[in-house]
């Protein structure tokens, strides 16, 4: 049972949605005993860091990932993963995974200036292997975002994408991923990527 985190800022919808397509049995909560209850935790996210940070149980979800369960947060979600942001002033992150958010700076070291946020089709580049991109092929995933990881030198990087700056977009450290990208508007891989994270739950739970 996949456990998918209510608290106000999420893109529930679309989430719940993709893991109907996918077969997937799911709630939807907000409650602490239900979610530390779930095989999975999925933390979406659309809107800032610092409210998405002060309405979230923070306790909460750093239980869920203590418990090597894993965890998956999607777009902003995923940026919560990480150990702080510049959005709207200095805000500490949850600091499951070692690394800061920050914002494009719209304007490239030639000075030409480019568009922020960061919308539209971009290409996936496999930076290491993982259960999570088992299979799959590089491919085209859909990007919302001003702010963005860059893990370039770090373990915690499985996937990246271009835009002026090496944007962190798919990420992972034992339990922990992330997407940057949301997976449940970007067709065939997107909704590959969610199945994979699928299969490695159920491969846990066998082996429990």
């Amino acid at each position: 049972m996949i456990g998918i985190v209510d608290y106000g800022m999420g893109n529930l919808f679309s989430v719940s949605k993709a893991l109907e397509r996918l077969g997937a049995d799911y709630f939807l909560s907000g409650e602490k005993e239900e979610l530390l209850q779930a095989d999975a935790l999925i933390l979406p996210g659309v809107g800032s860091f610092r409210d998405a940070m002060e309405r979230l149980q923070v306790d909460t979800i750093k239980e869920f990932a203590a418990s090597g369960k894993p965890l998956l947060g999607i777009c902003l979600g995923m940026q919560l993963l990480f150990e702080d942001s510049n959005e709207n002033g200095y805000t500490k992150g949850l600091g499951l995974l070692p690394g800061s958010v920050r914002r494009f700076s719209g304007e490239t070291a030639e000075g030409e200036l480019y568009k922020v946020p960061h919308m539209g089709w971009n290409r996936l580049e496999f930076v290491q292997s993982s259960p999570l991109l088992k299979g799959l092929e590089e491919d085209y995933v859909y990007f919302v975002h001003s702010y963005f990881v860059n893990a370039e030198n770090s373990d915690v990087l499985l996937a990246q994408a271009d835009y002026h700056e090496n944007v962190s977009a798919v990420v992972g450290l034992g339990n922990i991923y992330g997407m940057q990208f949301h997976p449940e508007k970007s067709s065939k891989l997107g909704m590959a990527l969610l199945k994979n994270f699928l299969q490695m739950v159920d491969e846990r739970n066998l082996v429990r």
